[in-house]
């Protein structure tokens, strides 16, 4: 053959390769309002940038028949390309070859995109469209599988690992997302599930959609397995950049610092008048972090779960910080099973990627209830207190209002190793809020009274009297657990002082194998 000739042959094969099920199928998918595997890498790396690997596998079962059928690419495009100019790893499965089904080829691909972003430390995306394992190739596709989900774990904490779902996760596939830093759905196409519709009303009798059962509303707002919902697959990917755009390469290096012209010393007024004076009024803690943070701009993770308490990612000065913050306007911002471990696990992936963390507290205490206490409120609540204590990334802890009980040393407090913990004048730190202390230390007082009214005088008199001796921030101060009583409006620029003072901070915990987190 020419050397012409073997030219034309390969670009013919890279076209075909390009075409993966071919084009009947692209067309079926673009109709569901779905884009291609190659479609979606295009649009989440910088133009030009891909570099793909594997194009030419193919799968290697000679069963049913699929020894006639051997696709190139065998359903999955793996790679690497940038996003602003930063390394990444991406897989992103084919659905129009035998429905994004996973072969062992197709694994040993993504296994190897997954060590050479080990090697590299660089980020790994994987973009999820697939039926799940191929029949077909029996004990071989779930081999597949577990080789997968084992480099998962193994890059847990040591490079970021991004999922989209854009299509069908079911089966074994879900358990690789589920081991990932961050899970993005879009609304419309995408579902995750362990067993589906029709096994569940088989074994259970319950009838249930594919939606209700996985679809992104239900995990996003009941099971919080996904972080992110997207309205559909652009918006998803642009998202999948966003987050890029805040976390370091891997373990090892810091987050990139963002360009950033917003005054350092810029005021908000509005804050020195924010808490209302009734201390049980709800208010959005979100307006105070859009207040302070670089252009008003927080990426919120897990907005749709456990809404008392608000998790996210920001800038403060072009600083990436993670923000945690209890959510009056929710439940009165009360710490119950869902929202400890929501923010633990934020905690704890901030920690893991050198992240400062920025805490802004408002918490009446922990959820009570048999509800909670059967469900475990003590190891759930326990996994928060414990992801505070175990990071040694910068942390700066504002209380706004209410600390009391268990819920002010949870909430990064000075004796969990915080570094700087401020306190705003409106700040109640006790054990207890003053109703409630009350009825305990003046109990005999109380039993003694029996006009109704005499006896609301007294207990009024009493908790003021209690809140002028404990439910204030110089009481904390007085003994150093708060550094300073901050000016609110002055909070943006205490924060970032904060962490300039603590870009040097070196922590270390003992030498261990693991520890062992209350699971």
């Amino acid at each position: 053959m020419a050397f012409e000739d073997k030219i034309k042959e390969l670009l013919g094969k890279r076209e075909l390769a390009k075409l993966g099920g071919g084009q009947k199928r692209i067309d079926a998918q673009h109709k569901k309002g779905k884009l291609t595997a190659r479609e979606r890498i295009d649009l989440l790396l910088d133009e030009g940038s891909f570099e793909e690997f594997d194009m030419f596998v193919t799968h290697r079962c000679t069963d049913f028949g699929l020894e006639k059928k051997q696709p190139y690419s065998d359903g999955v495009v793996t790679g690497y390309g940038t996003i602003d100019g930063r390394l990444v790893y991406v897989f992103s499965q084919d659905f129009t070859v035998f429905g994004g089904s996973l072969s062992m080829a197709y694994a040993e691909k993504i296994c190897k995109v997954m060590d050479k972003a080990m090697k590299m430390g660089a980020p790994v995306i994987g973009l999820n469209d697939s039926g799940g394992a191929r029949i077909q190739e029996g004990v071989n596709s779930l081999a597949g599988y577990a080789e997968i989900f084992q480099r998962n774990i193994m890059a847990s904490g040591v490079i970021p690992q991004i999922s989209g779902i854009f299509g069908p996760c079911a089966g074994g596939a879900v358990y690789s997302p589920a081991l990932t830093d961050f899970t993005i759905m879009s609304k419309e196409n995408s579902y995750m599930f362990v067993t589906g519709p029709k096994v569940v009303k088989t074994v259970t009798g319950e009838v249930v959609t594919e939606q209700e059962l996985g679809g992104a509303k239900s995990h996003s707002s009941k099971s919080g397995v996904t972080h992110f919902v997207s309205d559909n697959e652009e918006e998803g990917i642009m998202l999948i950049r966003k987050i890029i755009s805040f976390l370091p390469q891997n373990n090892l290096e810091e987050p990139p610092p963002a360009p950033c012209d917003d005054p350092i010393d810029r005021l908000d007024d509005n804050l020195n008048v924010f808490i209302p004076d009734n201390p049980n009024k709800p208010y959005d803690v979100k307006d105070i972090i859009h207040s302070v943070v670089d252009y008003g701009e927080f990426l919120e993770v897990h907005q749709n779960y456990a809404p008392n308490i608000v998790v996210g990612l920001a800038h403060f000065n072009g600083t990436s910080v993670g923000i945690v913050a209890n959510q009056p306007n929710y439940l009165a911002g009360v710490l119950d099973i869902n929202a400890s471990r929501k923010a633990a696990r934020f905690v704890r992936f901030c920690d893991a990627f050198n992240i400062p963390l920025v805490t802004l507290v408002d918490v009446p205490g922990f959820l009570p209830g048999t509800t909670q206490e059967y469900g475990g409120i003590i190891i759930q609540g326990a996994k928060l207190l414990y992801a505070y204590g175990e990071a040694t990334v910068p942390k700066v802890t504002i209380i706004l209002r209410k600390a009391y009980g268990g819920a002010y040393c949870v909430m990064s407090s000075k004796h969990l190793r915080g570094d700087l913990n401020y306190a705003w004048p409106t700040a109640e730190i006790a054990v207890m809020g003053p109703k409630g202390a009350i009825e305990v230390l003046q109990s005999k007082e109380l039993k003694n009274i029996d006009n109704e009214e005499e006896r609301e005088k007294f207990i009024v008199e009493q908790e003021k009297d209690y809140v002028e001796k404990f439910a204030t921030p110089y009481n904390a101060a007085k003994y150093g657990y708060i550094d300073d009583v901050i000016e609110p409006r002055n909070t943006r620029f205490r924060v970032i002082r904060a962490l300039q003072s603590l870009a040097t901070k070196k922590e270390l915990n003992p030498p261990k194998k693991h520890s062992n987190l209350p699971l």
